[in-house]
C-alpha cells in the first residue's frame, strides 16, 4: 500500500481505542493524558445502566501508583451493567488549555466529559490535594457546592483514607462513603442503577444512599459554633442515626479483581505490581491514624498472594512487585511466602520490594532473599530518637532492633539505609531531638564496622500532625517556626560526613494539621485559596502558604485555631464519624502514653478491647500463629532454594532486529517510557532476552536513535539479545502485537548481527497546519541553493553556532502542505529536529511548528 492509504487504515484501527488530543502538542508529560494503557477497560456506553468516574485528585505518575483506584475499577467493570473510567487531576498547563479551548475535563478510556456520568467517585488520599478536587469541577463545567447543583449534574462520591474526618470537604459532596470499598460500591451502583430506573430525583436517591452502611451524607448533619470557632454540637438533621460507622470487610478472599492490573504508559511514582498482603496493623503506634481506621488486621493466605503474583506479573510485564501494607514485616507468612516469590521469579529477574518495613521484622532471611534479583530500597522508621519517646508513641522498638538491622543490611551489601523520624511528638524534649542525631551517627558506624566501602544514612524527618481517630487526636501540632528550630537543630548535630537530612516542608505540614483537624468552614478557604491560585498543594513546586494566609484573611480564619490542643471533653468535628474504636480507648492509650506503658498487639496477645471487633463478623484474621508477646516478631529460619539469575556471559547469544510502527497519540511519549512498553511487551509475550550484569540487570537491548516527542514513524526498531533463538519470527509478531499498546506495530523480526551503522539518513515527510506561501517556498529555495545555513542554539547557558545545511540532502515541497526531508545523523555530532527546521526556514510561530505532523518514513545507512 501507499503511506497515505496505510495510514489511513491505522487511524481506523485506532480510532476506537484511542482519545484524540488536540492540546498534547503543547504541554508537558502528554503521557498523562494518553489512556489506553494495557489492562485498561474502555465498555460501550450504549450498554451500561450506571457510569462512574474514579477520580483521583493528584497528577497521573500518583494516581495511577494508588491500589485503591485500581481495585474499585476491576471490581465495577466486573458487572456487566457497570462501568468505570478514570480521570486525574491535570496539570496547570493542561488546565490554562482546557479553558482556553473552551473543552471539558475528559475520562481517559473513552474521552467522556466528567459531567456525562451517573456518579463521580473522588477519592481522598491526603489533604493537600483538596485544591484539585475544585480545580476537577471547574474543568468538568461542575459547581463546586452541593446545594448549587441541579437534578443533571452527577452524583458527588467522596471516599479513602482522609474520609474519615472529610468535613473540610463535606460541602462539595453529596455522600461520602467510610472504610472499605469493595462492596459498598456494588450496593452503591445498585441503588443508581434502581433510582435511575424509576425516574427518581435526586433526593429519593440519597435516600436509598442512605440506607448503604458506611455511607455519610453531609447535608443531614449540621454542625453548631461557639463565639471562638470551636464547634460546640453536630446535629442530625432529620432525626436519624447520630454517627456514622465505617464500613469493614470482613477479610480479603476475593482477589479476581487483583489479577489483571492496569499497566501505565507514562512513567509513575511506583510503577511495578503491588499485592496487599494485609490490610490493617493493631501494633499500637498511638500517632498513626492508619492503625485505628483500618483495623483489624486481614491477611491474605500464601496460596492468594503466589496466585496474585504469578497471574498479574505474567499479564502486565512488570519487572517488580511489591508486598505492601502498613507494615510488611509484620505480615505473619512473609517469611514463609518470599522464598517462594524469589524461587518463582528471580531467574526472570523480577525483584521483590517491601517499601514498608517495620524494624525488628526485617530480618537476616528477608535481606538475604531480597538482594536475590537486585537490592530494592529500605526505609526503617524508629519515628523517634530516644527509647523514652519509642514508649510514649508505643513503637515497640529498641535502639538495639534498629543498629542490628541495620549492621545485617550493610554486611549483605546494602549501601543506603533511609531512616524517617518525626518531630513535634507529645511529651518531647531537646534531648529527643539530640538523639535523633545520634541515633544516625550509630547507625552510620554499623556500616563502617563491615569495611566494605562508604555506607550512607539519609535521614528523613516529618513535622507529626496530630490526626483525627488517634489517641492524640487532642494533642496540639507545633508551629511552622519551632518545626525548623528543630529540623536545623538535628542538621547542627548530625555527622558531617555520611549523613544527608531531608525534610517535609514545616509549611506544608502546618496546612496538612489545619485540613487534617477542620471543619466546615473551611470549604470557603479553599475556594478562596483556589481562586487565588493554589494547586496541587502536596508538590512543593507549586505550595505557596502566603495564598492561604491571604484567602484565611478573607474568610475571617485563624489558621493556628485549628492546631491548638483540644479538651478531652471538646466536640470534635469529626465524632459524629466512627471508626468503630472506642473513644475510650483512644483515651486510655493517651494515659498510658504519659506514663511510657506499652500496649501490645493483640494479634499475638490478649485482646486490648479496643471495641471494634465482635468476633463473629469481624475479628483478626493471621494466617501463622506467631508468639510476640515482646512486641517484636521472633525470627523464623527457613531454607530455599537458591536459583540464581541467568549469567548472560554464560549463555549463547542470538541477535534479532524488530522492526515496528508508532502512530497517533502513543508517538507523545517520551523515548524511555516507549522502551519501557516494549520491554513488558516482550515479557507479556514470554520473550526472554540475555540481561546486563551488576546491581541492577536489564534487559539485553538496545534501541534505534530517540525520535522527539510527537513524532510518528513507519520505520523504528530495536535489536533484542535472546539465549535462544525464535522458533517462529512470524508467531512472535503474532503475540507481540497482541501484547503490545495501542499505536505500536510491529511489522517483522529477523536475525541479525547487532551492529548498526552510526551515521544515518532518516526520511521525513512533515505535514504542515496551512498551505505553504509563496515567500515559504521562496526560503525553501534560497536555503537549497546555499552552501551553509547557520543558526544559533542555545544549550546550559552557552549559544552555539550551527551550520544545518549540511544536515539536509534532501528539502522539498511535494503538495500543498507537505514537505519531503532527508535528513543526515552523524554520531557524535549535533542534528536537528524536523520541526526545529521549519521553525528556523519558514519562520513559524511555536503554535505552528507544534501542530505541524512529523512522520519517519525510513531510515538507511549513511556512506
Amino acid at each position: 500500500r501507499d503511506t497515505e492509504t496505510e495510514l489511513s487504515i491505522i487511524y481506523i484501527l485506532l480510532g476506537s481505542h484511542m482519545t484524540e488530543h488536540s492540546i498534547l502538542p503543547f504541554i508537558k508529560k502528554p503521557g498523562r493524558y494518553l489512556g489506553s494503557e494495557y489492562n485498561s477497560t474502555p465498555k460501550n456506553w450504549e450498554e451500561i445502566s450506571t457510569t462512574f468516574a474514579l477520580i483521583f485528585p493528584d497528577m497521573y505518575e500518583i494516581g495511577m501508583s494508588h491500589q485503591g483506584l485500581q481495585i474499585l475499577y476491576h471490581i465495577i467493570n466486573q458487572q456487566k451493567n457497570f462501568l468505570a473510567e478514570r480521570c486525574y487531576c491535570p496539570d496547570i498547563d493542561v488546565e490554562k488549555l482546557l479553558k482556553e479551548q473552551n473543552k471539558p475535563l475528559c475520562s481517559l478510556e473513552n474521552g467522556k466529559p466528567l459531567s456525562s456520568f451517573d456518579i463521580l467517585a473522588i477519592t481522598l488520599p491526603y489533604e493537600l490535594c483538596y485544591t484539585n478536587i475544585l480545580t476537577i469541577l471547574d474543568t468538568a463545567g461542575i459547581p463546586f457546592y452541593r446545594e448549587e447543583r441541579s437534578e443533571e449534574f452527577p452524583l458527588l462520591l467522596a471516599g479513602g483514607a482522609c474520609a474519615m474526618n472529610p468535613e473540610p470537604v463535606a460541602d462539595f459532596f453529596d455522600a461520602v462513603l467510610l472504610g472499605d470499598g469493595e462492596d459498598a460500591i456494588v450496593e452503591i451502583g445498585k441503588a443508581v442503577e434502581t433510582s435511575k430506573s424509576l425516574g427518581e430525583s435526586k433526593q429519593l436517591l440519597l435516600d436509598r444512599l442512605e440506607k448503604v452502611d458506611g455511607i455519610y451524607l453531609p447535608a443531614h448533619f449540621s454542625p453548631e459554633y461557639d463565639e471562638e470557632g470551636r464547634v460546640v454540637k453536630i446535629t442530625s438533621t432529620l432525626g436519624k442515626a447520630k454517627k456514622i460507622t465505617r464500613r469493614v470487610v470482613p477479610n480479603l478472599d476475593k482477589i479476581d479483581h487483583l489479577l489483571h492490573p492496569i499497566v501505565p504508559n507514562a512513567k509513575i511514582v511506583h510503577d511495578r505490581l503491588g499485592i496487599e498482603v494485609a490490610r490493617g496493623c493493631t501494633r499500637g503506634c498511638r500517632f498513626c491514624q492508619a492503625g485505628i481506621t483500618y483495623r483489624p488486621v486481614r491477611e491474605r493466605t500464601p496460596e492468594q498472594i503466589m496466585k496474585i503474583a504469578e497471574t498479574a506479573i505474567e499479564d502486565s510485564g512488570f519487572d517488580e512487585l511489591a508486598l505492601l501494607s502498613l507494615s510488611t514485616g509484620d505480615y505473619s507468612c512473609l517469611e514463609t511466602v518470599l522464598p517462594k516469590l524469589m524461587d518463582k521469579f528471580s531467574s526472570d529477574f523480577v525483584s521483590v520490594a517491601m517499601p514498608s518495613m517495620r524494624v525488628g521484622t526485617l530480618t537476616e532471611n528477608v535481606m538475604d532473599q531480597i538482594k536475590r534479583v537486585r537490592k530494592t530500597g529500605f526505609t526503617l522508621a524508629p519515628e523517634a530518637g530516644s527509647e523514652r519517646l519509642r514508649r510514649v508513641i508505643n513503637k515497640g522498638i529498641t535502639e538495639e532492633d534498629l543498629l542490628n538491622t541495620c549492621e545485617h543490611a550493610f554486611a549483605l551489601g546494602w549501601k543506603v539505609m533511609k531512616l524517617y523520624f518525626m518531630i513535634g511528638l507529645p511529651t518531647e524534649t531537646e534531648e529527643d531531638i539530640k538523639e535523633i542525631a545520634d541515633l544516625a551517627a550509630k547507625t552510620r558506624h554499623q556500616g563502617i564496622k563491615t569495611g566494605h566501602g562508604k555506607r550512607q544514612i539519609k535521614v528523613s524527618v516529618g513535622t507529626f500532625v496530630p490526626k483525627p481517630h488517634t489517641p492524640f487526636q487532642w494533642h496540639k501540632q507545633i508551629t511552622i517556626e519551632q518545626s525548623r528550630e528543630k529540623i536545623f537543630a538535628i542538621k547542627d548535630q548530625l555527622p558531617k560526613k555520611g549523613c544527608n537530612l531531608n525534610y517535609h516542608s514545616p509549611q506544608q505540614s502546618f496546612l496538612e494539621g489545619v485540613f487534617s483537624r477542620g471543619d466546615r468552614r473551611l470549604s470557603r478557604l479553599l475556594e478562596e485559596a483556589w481562586k487565588l491560585g493554589a494547586r496541587l498543594d502536596g508538590w512543593s513546586d507549586y505550595f505557596h502558604l502566603e495564598r492561604w494566609r491571604m484567602a484565611a484573611e478573607t474568610c475571617g480564619l485563624d489558621l493556628e485555631h485549628y492546631l491548638r490542643a483540644r479538651d478531652k471533653d471538646e466536640v470534635l468535628p469529626w465524632q459524629h464519624l466512627e471508626t468503630g474504636v472506642d473513644s475510650s480507648f483512644l483515651r486510655d492509650e493517651l494515659d498510658k502514653a504519659l506514663k511510657e506503658e506499652y500496649t501490645p498487639d493483640c494479634r499475638y496477645n490478649d485482646c486490648q478491647k479496643c471495641g471494634l471487633c465482635d468476633f463473629d463478623v469481624i475479628a483478626p484474621l493471621v494466617h501463622s500463629e506467631l508468639n510476640d508477646s515482646s512486641g517484636v516478631k521472633s525470627n523464623q529460619t527457613t531454607t530455599h532454594i537458591n536459583v540464581p539469575g541467568k549469567d548472560s556471559t554464560d549463555l549463547p547469544h542470538f541477535k534479532y532486529m524488530v522492526h515496528y510502527q508508532r502512530h497517533g497519540n502513543i508517538s507523545y511519549l517520551g523515548h524511555l517510557e516507549i522502551l519501557q512498553l516494549m520491554f513488558r511487551a516482550l515479557k507479556r509475550s514470554k520473550i526472554t532476552t540475555n540481561f546486563s550484569q551488576g546491581y541492577n540487570p536489564s534487559p539485553k537491548i538496545s534501541f534505534g536513535p530517540a525520535l522527539p516527542v510527537g513524532t510518528e514513524s513507519l520505520a523504528e526498531y530495536f535489536i533484542m539479545d535472546l539465549p535462544s533463538p525464535l522458533k517462529n519470527p512470524t508467531d512472535t509478531v503474532a503475540s507481540l502485537n497482541q501484547n503490545i499498546a495501542p499505536g505500536l506495530i510491529i511489522n517483522e523480526i529477523v536475525l541479525h548481527s547487532g551492529k548498526i551503522d552510526q551515521d544515518t539518513i532518516n526520511f521525513y515527510t512533515v505535514t504542515l497546519p496551512r498551505d505553504l506561501t509563496q515567500e515559504d517556498i521562496d526560503n525553501i529555495t534560497k536555503f537549497n541553493e546555499a552552501n551553509e545555513y547557520i543558526i544559533e542554539r542555545l544549550r546550559k547557558g552557552k549559544t552555539k553556532q550551527i551550520d544545518i545545511r549540511s544536515m539536509f540532502l534532501k528539502l522539498e515541497h511535494v503538495s500543498a502542505n507537505k514537505l519531503e526531508m532527508e535528513l543526515v545523523n552523524r554520531a557524535g555530532s549535533p542534528g536537528i529536529k524536523p520541526q526545529e527546521a521549519i521553525k528556523h526556514l519558514l519562520g513559524y510561530s511555536e503554535k505552528l511548528v507544534l501542530t505541524s505532523k512529523v512522520l519517519k518514513t525510513k531510515w538507511l545507512p549513511y556512506k
